[in-house]
């Protein structure tokens, strides 16, 4: 039986044994340092205790946090929207009725103002119609005092039938006139009275002629009147006028007009975010060139788009000087109504076990506790959460090192800086 490798594996054991076990004193011993064998004194254990521990005021341990107190504000909240801007009105005028151009173009950029003649139509034989129309006017018109007079003269036949009738029946009653001549006069007045109403059929025809003839007057008059085409309001021309000599057709169009002052900033808003946005709430927008603008939200929309599932909203801004083209780019800051918060170092967050948000506090018994926080705005003073009593003490140093219901030893932050001063 060889013993020397039983030997040599029990050495080896050995040797594990205080590499592995007992560490320190294997390395005291090889530096010569015998210190660390040594118990510890009674002042050196106080002095690794806390001060309540040291003192023999309990015997539970304490962890040393630092806390700063914290008082919610009233934070006004913000919703970014990304859009673009848009024309407040953009109209393209076309001809209502055809005719060759016989203006001047206007050209592209150049502003016009509401009912600036912008394309000229040629009269051709309107102005004969027109003409005619007035000739037909003036005999209409000429023909109602004939009817008048006419209805007058069977008004007064009728009256004189009306009396010769009465006086023949009266006679008749004395015997002294015949049943033939009762019977001419009661004709004689239903005859009358076919005139009268003759007569006043004719008068409402010479009436009704003379409204057939103004008609005509006006409609020759908004047929010139149509040859003219006007800008509708304010604004620039986006393309050229209609060329001299053009021939338009009712439809065709003369020129594109629109209006830059004041002008929309359009955006599109998630149905989380709609509800909290209201008419008349004021809206910052950044533009693609840095350029920042303040407006208000004139527009909400009640009807989301089929495809995105985003609302629409518009916000008018102010464009003096027309420098704010139609359809840049623009990031949309909308105001909504604020809410308390508070203002915490983003090193006072943390986790707690299922992955929830929150800060560690110092609650009134002097033992820390957990609280779920909602993340509101990053700034570069610090992160503005909600979820929070209106006052609370949070462990912003140390909150890593504690859990739910351990004993804390707390300082303030303001304590701390002022001995530190």
């Amino acid at each position: 039986m060889r013993i020397f490798p039983l030997i040599t594996a029990a050495i080896v054991s050995v040797a594990l044994f205080f590499l592995v076990f007992q560490r320190d004193k294997l390395l005291s011993f090889a530096t010569g340092d015998t210190k660390g064998d040594a118990p510890a004194t009674a002042e050196q254990t106080a002095a690794a205790l806390p001060p309540s521990q040291a003192n023999g005021e309990g015997a539970e341990r304490r962890v040393s946090v630092l806390v700063q107190h914290s008082t919610a504000q009233l934070v006004d909240n913000a919703i970014l929207a990304r859009g673009r801007t848009e024309a407040a009105r953009q109209v393209e005028v076309k001809s209502e009725t055809a005719g060759l151009v016989v203006s001047e173009p206007l050209r592209r950029g150049a502003y016009v103002s509401a009912g600036q003649p912008l394309c000229v139509l040629d009269m051709g034989t309107r102005a004969a119609q027109l003409k005619e129309a007035q000739a037909r006017l003036m005999e209409a018109t000429s023909r109602l005092p004939e009817a008048q007079a006419r209805l007058v003269e069977a008004k007064a036949k009728l009256a004189e039938a009306e009396i010769n009738g009465r006086a023949a029946t009266q006679l008749s009653q004395s015997g002294y006139a015949s049943d033939t001549r009762v019977a001419a006069t009661t004709a004689a007045v239903e005859t009358a009275h076919a005139g009268v109403s003759s007569a006043e059929a004719g008068v409402t025809g010479a009436t009704s002629g003379i409204r057939s003839a103004e008609a005509s007057v006006e409609a020759a008059e908004h047929e010139i009147a149509r040859l003219t085409l006007l800008a509708p309001f304010h604004g620039l021309l986006e393309t050229d006028t209609a060329e001299l000599g053009a021939l338009l057709q009712p439809g065709s169009s003369c020129a594109t007009v629109i209006q830059l002052d004041p002008i929309k900033l359009v955006g599109f808003l998630a149905e989380t975010d709609v509800d909290k946005v209201s008419v008349g709430a004021l809206a910052k927008a950044r533009l693609a060139s840095g350029r920042e603008v303040l407006g208000r939200v004139t527009f909400v929309s009640r009807s989301a788009d089929p495809l995105t599932r985003t609302f629409r909203i518009e916000v008018t801004v102010t464009n003096e000087g027309l420098t704010i083209r139609d359809g840049q780019t623009a990031e949309l800051t909308i105001a909504t109504t604020g809410k308390p918060a508070h203002l915490l170092p983003a090193s006072a967050l943390t986790l707690d076990d299922a992955g929830q948000l929150g800060i560690r506090a110092a609650g009134a018994d002097g033992r820390a506790t957990f609280m779920p926080v909602s993340l509101q705005r990053d700034t570069v003073d610090g992160v503005w959460v909600d979820g929070l009593p209106e006052t609370v003490d949070v462990i912003v140093v140390g909150q890593e090192f504690v859990v739910d219901g351990v004993a804390l030893d707390v300082t303030s932050r303001d304590t701390a800086i002022g001995a530190g001063q």
